[in-house]
């Protein structure tokens, strides 16, 4: 949303829609969700016009921070390691106590 444009939805409608969802919201939620709806429908608007070179399939409305940590291979546990705090350990798997009386 640019500074000179009417916001796509406003504090009252947010708070509107809040009620009718049965959901107790604060000021602050309020301001947050207005402005994080109006980012949406801006968005929504903008790859509603036309999906042009200049809009990347990939855009997200909100800024992302911190979303995943980079995929790294790395080694994990040998059978032996993972059973070694085992109170009891059976063919190299935990035992456990039966419960349902199968044998």
């Amino acid at each position: 949303m640019s500074p000179q444009s009417e916001p796509a939805i406003s504090r009252a409608e947010v708070a509107h829609l809040a009620r009718l969802s049965r959901l107790a919201l604060t000021d602050d939620e309020l301001d947050q969700y207005a402005v994080q709806l109006d980012s949406i429908l801006g968005h929504v608007a903008q790859v509603s016009e036309v999906a042009a070179d200049d809009v990347p399939p990939t855009a997200h409305p909100a800024e992302l921070r911190h979303v995943v940590r980079d995929d790294v291979v790395v080694p994990g546990l040998t059978p032996e390691e993972a059973l070694s705090g085992a109170p009891a350990v059976e063919q190299d798997r935990f035992a456990v106590p039966q419960i349902l009386g199968e044998e």
